[in-house]
């Protein structure tokens, strides 16, 4: 199964379903994920036997509740192991193989998003989506002013604002060094298009829910103008699956 998930699904289910259909997915040939604890961790396993990463690791998570999680996530295959139905697994692997060894470059690109982040940039019309804008983004500013002491500028349009040097290192000092907790704070910036989101999901400021609103209020202000794009919202929906996933990692692993 590793060529399966050396190669995540595309951020878009139509792609993924063509994928799908051109690589021969293998037939569920275990009877029960479990999980068992070793030094450092809790493995999945697959008939007590040890799941591998990509690069050939144990598939273990820090804490019981992570692992019993991903587990579910294999227990729920039916007749084949589909990647693209197994978001938590695949974030498992990328932190596995790719963060804990160098959390550097992630930390860095985590804080690239600060210079230009979703909630720095405002509609100055029409009145609705400036107030909805408002609503959902002037708390986290809020927060990230009162918590971590960042002071942002904020913008209107697509041109670009120059954001103070001390408020994006204090944002930069609040991205989180522990392996897991990166990783989840690195896919949810990269999903909602925002580090403060992250940041504030991190420390418990900011509910899932309200984040998933906050990173989508253009998108519904447009579809309450203009009805419903179909193939919008099937991305949509395939990029929560990735959201809840980083949302279960930063539920299971505290701290």
């Amino acid at each position: 199964m590793r060529e399966l998930f050396d190669n995540p699904p595309p951020d878009d289910p139509t792609e993924a379903t063509r994928r799908s259909a051109r690589t021969t997915l293998p037939r569920r040939f275990y009877e029960t994920a479990t999980i068992a604890e070793e030094p450092g961790g809790y493995a999945v396993r697959l008939d007590d036997k040890p799941v591998r990463t990509p690069a050939r690791r144990v598939l273990a998570a820090p804490t019981r509740a992570l692992a019993e999680a991903i587990a579910a996530e294999w227990q729920g295959q039916q007749d084949v192991i589909d990647p693209a139905k197994m978001p938590l697994t695949r974030l498992a692997n990328a932190i596995i193989d790719g963060v804990a060894d160098a959390p550097g470059p992630v930390a860095a690109e985590v804080a690239k998003y600060l210079a230009s982040d979703l909630v720095f940039y405002r509609a100055d019309t029409p009145a609705g989506l400036v107030e909805r804008q408002a609503r959902h983004w002037d708390p986290i500013l809020d927060w990230a002013r009162q918590a971590l002491g960042a002071d942002f500028r904020l913008g209107e349009g697509v041109v670009f604002v120059a954001q103070p040097e001390a408020a994006l290192a204090a944002a930069r000092a609040a991205i989180p060094e522990e392996p897991w907790r990166l990783g989840a704070v690195h896919a949810i910036t990269t999903l909602t298009g925002s580090t403060l989101i992250a940041l504030a999901m991190a420390r418990g400021a900011l509910s899932a829910d309200a984040a998933w609103q906050a990173a989508h209020v253009d998108e519904d202000w447009n579809m309450a103008q203009w009805g419903r794009d179909e193939m919008a919202v099937a991305r949509r929906d395939f990029r929560f699956a990735e959201f809840q996933a980083a949302v279960t990692v930063l539920a299971c692993r505290p701290g």
